[in-house]
């Protein structure tokens, strides 16, 4: 089983719960709730789809809840399991209750075991979860045994060698070789920032550059330190350091050490390796003069900041004072990565300005033709997507001027959730996604988790299989959910700032903006996941639809405007029809 409920199970389900089990439709609406489950029939009838029928209120709780369906201790959840346990023949039910007797009760009359088995703690995976959905006639999906297990958190992971990865394009090469000119010629006093645009694979050719010239530092009991902003992208940096070391052949394990998610790392573990944190993480050690942390510091080799537009906050400070503190003034190489659209990026310049640092920024065939303009070579290679733009229109012009906390931040959560409760401009997101073609890859950007949740809901209950991924969904079902969507069995995978960075899934060719930004940086790093090219397994057009068009800022349009700008993206009216165009004259 895949962990996930394929389309038999869900079929299977959705019979069982209306035709076998009678399940009535008051307790099946308080899933949603009332309110909600009002607003979505009156979305669905603005639509022309009617209201929800018996089937399609069940079948969308069913995708919904996925395999929680009976998990939880709320009380509608135990009323769903008493309704179905109520319907069960006595001698079952109490041959069920005798192999999962209630703890320190006797209940000998059927018509009590009910209410007491539906109190029952529910462990996914666990004895009594597989009794009941098997003994039910449910697919034993729903038991929870079929969740991924979560690798990820050991605090320390061996890496052992050999495995085979493909090897670096012409234009990575070239960069590697000047990333290890830099490290060989400048050694420990090593500053500079590597640019490369989103997809370009700055993560594999940062690794393998530094693999390479740590790999006899590590013997030393030496640390490359990288750091990155969040969880999701520490597991994708150990996730290409655990490919390269395999592939490089060395004769030795390399250790690696999850710095991050309130991990601690034992004193007696530390060996040298690859200390993988996020700046969060640092800061906090640092606080409680960690001696893990200490060591790692005054033995660190290497330094490198992924998203190093962040390095110039006043944790990274706090970090670098520490290091000076622990290893010398003159600290160890330090690395930033950044993925902008060319080396004349304004926050490239200043960040390279501000560190002193060399900038490191691949060489192209043809440098004067893509000067201005090195996405043009990245695209016409494949080694991008070519975007494809189209900027909805989505109602009454809003100002967004007063919703920001100060000059230099974006929207706040108060404008976020103003739009996220729009009824035209949801109707207008909502009619949109309809439009996309079955069996399409669509990544979208709500501007709440409750506003992913409704979107997710409505595509659901007209028939378009989605899900939502937030920062409360555990790491195993958001994998579970992510390779799901890679594999085609989600249409439209929902999110609120959880799929920025960390996110890999190539084959996407639909990127929904619903959330407004005035954030260039943030806006590239949706768009971004989208940007995979045909030679990088991703595809040839990535289609981005912004529905930000009406909402200004000072009378200016957002982050959008300088997206389309900087990256020379042409706007269009209807993104199929400009694509068939293409292909034509192709």
């Amino acid at each position: 089983m895949s962990g996930f409920l394929t389309e038999n199970e869900i079929e299977q389900t959705v019979e069982s719960l209306i035709d076998v089990y009678k399940i009535d439709r008051s307790l099946l609406i308080k899933f949603i709730g009332t309110d909600k489950y009002i607003q979505m029939n009156k979305m669905l009838r603005n639509l022309n789809e009617g209201i929800m029928d018996d089937y399609q209120l069940v079948r969308m709780i069913v995708i919904e809840k996925g395999l929680f369906l009976f998990a939880g201790s709320n009380d509608i959840v135990r009323d769903l399991r008493s309704q179905l346990l109520k319907q069960l023949n006595k001698n079952i039910l109490v041959q069920l209750y005798d192999r999962n007797p209630i703890s320190n009760r006797k209940i000998q009359s059927p018509t009590h075991m009910p209410k007491a088995l539906a109190s029952k703690r529910w462990i996914m995976g666990g004895r009594w979860a597989r009794d009941f959905v098997q003994t039910l006639g449910f697919p034993l999906v729903f038991s929870g045994i079929s969740i991924p297990k979560d690798h990820s958190t050991d605090p320390i992971q061996d890496i052992e060698p050999r495995k085979s990865v493909p090897p670096l394009v012409e234009y990575q090469r070239g960069l590697k070789e000047k990333m290890l000119s830099v490290l060989n010629k400048e050694q420990e006093k090593t500053r500079c920032v590597v640019t490369l645009p989103t997809g370009g694979g700055k993560t594999r050719v940062a690794v393998e550059s530094f693999i390479d010239w740590m790999q006899p530092r590590f013997n030393e009991g030496k640390y490359l330190l990288w750091i990155a902003q969040g969880e999701e992208l520490c597991e994708q940096a150990i996730s290409c350091i655990t490919d390269m070391w395999q592939e490089r052949e060395f004769p030795e394990s390399l250790r690696v050490y999850r710095y991050f998610g309130g991990k601690t790392i034992k004193y007696e573990s530390l060996i040298g390796g690859a200390a993988i944190s996020s700046i969060q993480q640092l800061y906090s050690r640092i606080q409680s003069n960690d001696e893990s942390l200490n060591e790692i510091l005054a033995n660190c080799g290497a330094m490198i900041i992924d998203e190093a537009h962040h390095a110039t906050t006043k944790s990274y400070e706090i970090l670098f004072n520490k290091c000076k503190e622990l290893a010398g003034e003159d600290l160890f190489p330090i690395c930033g990565l950044t993925a902008t659209p060319g080396r004349s990026n304004e926050e490239t310049m200043t960040l390279v300005n501000q560190f002193e640092a060399y900038l490191i920024y691949p060489s192209l065939p043809d440098m004067r033709r893509y000067e201005l303009n090195p996405l043009l070579y990245f695209r016409e290679e494949g080694y991008l997507a070519e975007p494809i733009f189209l900027l909805h229109e989505d109602g009454e012009e809003i100002e967004v001027a007063d919703y920001m906390d100060n000059e230099d931040t974006d929207l706040n959560q108060e404008i976020l959730t103003i739009l996220a409760n729009d009824e035209k401009r949801n109707y207008q997101i909502i009619k949109y996604m309809r439009s996309i073609p079955l069996g399409s890859s669509s990544l979208v950007y709500a501007c709440t988790v409750a506003h992913a949740e409704f979107l997710a809901m409505m595509m659901n209950s007209i028939g378009r299989n989605s899900s939502v991924i937030s920062a409360d969904t555990p790491r195993s079902i958001r994998r579970m959910h992510i390779a799901a969507f890679k594999r085609g069995e989600i249409e439209f995978l929902f999110n609120y700032g959880v799929l920025t960075t960390g996110f890999d899934a190539p084959k996407t060719d639909h990127i929904l903006i619903c959330r407004p930004t005035s954030s260039i940086i943030l806006y590239e790093q949706m768009v971004g996941r989208g940007l995979r090219g045909e030679r990088f397994g991703g595809t040839e057009y990535c289609k981005v639809i912004d529905f930000s068009k009406n909402i200004k800022r000072h009378g200016e349009p957002l982050a959008y405007a300088r997206f389309i700008k900087e990256w020379q993206i042409r706007e269009v009216s209807n993104i199929n029809q400009s694509v068939t165009k293409k292909k034509q004259l192709n």
